[in-house]
């Protein structure tokens, strides 16, 4: 069961906020970006997600070579000559850089907040809430790698009487899972890859622990919905599609499948963190390749959308 009390003074390193979203949960929804997770999925979209820690980003087109920087930074990380400006390996995190850099070219990714100064901010969006049935949404990274600060943000959010939907890749412990399952609305899960090896090798880790907290969650009665990022020569042949369906239908309580085509978004933050793309010669799904994937899942019997409308 959850905690007995609400702590907040609880920290953790939040990466994102953003409003009025439409596509995760019903109604208007603020969206929580967590930083941290345990998988390292190729085509991630939010690099800056990955790693826990704060993480320097410079954008070097926004760079107007004042020095500033250079001045200012107490471990010698800046480097005019250098074409990524950061050196990555003396970077302390200390965010100096960045309250003197008015051109915006480096910026920190992550910034350490209680739960206190988190729900402020969602307060200030309550009345849209309440008016459209909405409700704030928690994701990532993966939400559940700061375990005791999502835990503590979401009984903020039921003290509040909010709707609490979470998108999640499933991967935790079954301990932490009971845990926080009982202050959660709507679950949206992520299933990479139905083979293992071929699961670890795009993501880094087994899927083992994915498919078991599946079924965890379909029993709990919290209502979940599987979604399948589909990426051009990883996951998206049809025995993968198909397998997942099926797994997916002996849940029996999960009606819903969403398939969420490849996007290249966020692949100019590979650049702005110094760290290389690894999907450069991959290209997003055909409308024709995606609609008959569509048309594998709906086949078994499931609701079926493309990119979660």
């Amino acid at each position: 069961m959850p905690s007995d009390s609400l702590d907040l003074q609880t920290k953790g390193v939040v990466f994102d906020i953003q409003r009025f979203s439409v596509h995760d949960g019903p109604g208007i929804r603020t969206i929580v970006f967590l930083k941290g997770c345990p998988l390292k999925c190729d085509w991630c979209s939010n690099p800056e997600s990955q790693q826990r820690e704060r993480e320097l980003m410079f954008i070097a087109h926004n760079c107007i070579g004042c020095g500033k920087c250079v001045s200012v930074c107490p471990s010698g990380a800046i480097d005019l000559e250098n074409p990524s400006r950061v050196i990555l390996e003396k970077c302390i995190h200390c965010g100096k850089c960045v309250e003197v850099c008015y051109a915006g070219a480096l910026n920190m990714a992550g910034e350490e907040k209680t739960v206190e100064m988190v729900l402020s901010e969602l307060k200030k969006d309550a009345i849209y809430y309440r008016n459209s049935s909405g409700g704030i949404t928690f994701s990532g990274g993966e939400p559940f790698f700061q375990q005791e600060f999502f835990e503590q943000l979401l009984m903020g959010c039921k003290s509040n009487g909010w709707h609490t939907a979470i998108e999640t890749t499933g991967f935790t412990t079954e301990k932490v899972l009971n845990r926080i399952l009982p202050l959660v609305d709507l679950v949206f899960m992520d299933l990479k890859h139905m083979d293992d090896r071929k699961h670890e090798l795009c993501t880094g880790t087994s899927n083992k622990t994915v498919l078991k907290n599946a079924k965890i969650i379909a029993q709990s009665g919290v209502p979940m919905i599987i979604r399948i990022p589909v990426i051009p020569d990883v996951n998206d042949d049809l025995m993968n599609i198909q397998a997942t369906a099926a797994f997916v239908r002996s849940l029996e309580s999960v009606k819903e499948l969403q398939l969420m085509p490849y996007h290249r978004l966020g692949q100019n933050k590979y650049d702005y963190l110094g760290r290389d793309y690894a999907l450069n010669e991959i290209k997003p799904s055909s409308k024709s390749s995606i609609e008959k994937l569509k048309d594998a899942v709906e086949a078994y019997g499931l609701k079926c959308s493309i990119g979660g409308v």
